[in-house]
């Protein structure tokens, strides 16, 4: 599955006879799975159908999601009121069986309060409201699933980047093997000039406290541990851009641990080279945390 991004944005329209909508969702990153609905009046009833759905495709992100709803312009709101129109044709009947009047015209009969009525105002059944909300709750899965395709795409352009900052972690941290002060024998050579001061050092150190300094000043010269643990740092970074679950809580938790290796590295650096490549580092691991902030 491609790494997902927590940013998109669909936007989805249905119709049901006379009714019009389109759906807009917007996301961006967030700690969960936080939704925002702005519904027209009467639709609440459907909240947690649609948070349902969310959660079903989308894992983590702040959605804004804002459904609007309006009328075909061709589509006329008025429905005959049968009742209304029978009543009205017996009181006609029986007025013109009492007094001699002309038959009324059909557009006068229509034009009686009553006789046509706005179709909003009249009360919907219990299955015709079922159905409606099947229909727009359809809807909301579509432009969930638009949502998820364009995180998707977003996604895929972000994986592209991360993978070039883990290829350029990997090349810092072989930079930094590489450098000649990180050596065994620059290593070595520094330790002994230190040793020997500390040996020269008036008034003289007890042979114990001596052995102390250094076994510190030894553990502080020697970066292989950090190189080791970058390394295998880099190697779970790739594993998780191939994995097929949600990973970014994960990536989340993996720069900190680079971070920390690089500023052990720089605190150990005892050369100017091998500052300045743990500076770079720190640079690339700050990038890539800022990335991995919108991984879903």
């Amino acid at each position: 599955m491609p790494l997902n991004s927590m940013t998109g944005f669909a936007r989805v329209e249905g119709a049901s006879g006379a009714a019009r909508w389109h759906w807009e969702l917007r996301s961006v990153n967030g700690k969960g799975l936080d939704a925002r609905f702005r519904l027209p009046s009467g639709l609440d009833r459907l909240d947690a159908r649609l948070r349902a759905e969310l959660a079903r495709q989308l894992r983590r992100g702040n959605c804004q999601i804002t459904l609007t709803m309006d009328r075909a312009a061709d589509a006329s709101p008025l429905r005959l009121n049968r009742e209304a129109l029978r009543v009205v044709v017996e009181a006609v009947g029986e007025l013109r069986r009492t007094m001699e009047t002309a038959p009324p015209r059909p557009e006068g009969i229509l034009a009686l309060k009553g006789v046509l009525e706005n179709a909003e105002d009249v009360e919907e059944t219990e299955e015709e409201r079922t159905a409606f909300d099947e229909v727009l709750v359809s809807s909301f899965a579509e432009a969930v699933a638009a949502l998820a395709r364009a995180r998707a795409e977003e996604g895929a352009k972000l994986e592209k980047v991360l993978r070039g900052q883990i290829d350029m972690i990997e090349k810092l941290t072989d930079a930094a093997a590489a450098c000649p002060a990180a050596r065994p024998e620059a290593i070595k050579t520094r330790l002994m000039a230190q040793v020997n001061e500390l040996l020269g050092a008036t008034p003289a150190l007890p042979d114990d406290r001596i052995a102390q300094e250094v076994a510190i000043l030894a553990t502080k010269a020697d970066i292989r541990e950090e190189l080791d643990r970058l390394t295998a740092h880099v190697a779970q970074a790739r594993e998780l851009l191939a994995s097929s679950e949600p990973v970014g809580r994960r990536f989340d938790f993996l720069t900190q641990e680079f971070n920390r290796e690089a500023n052990t590295l720089c605190s150990k650096a005892a050369d100017v080279s091998l500052t300045r490549i743990g500076l770079d580092l720190k640079t690339v691991i700050d990038q890539f945390r800022e990335q991995i902030q919108n991984v879903e």
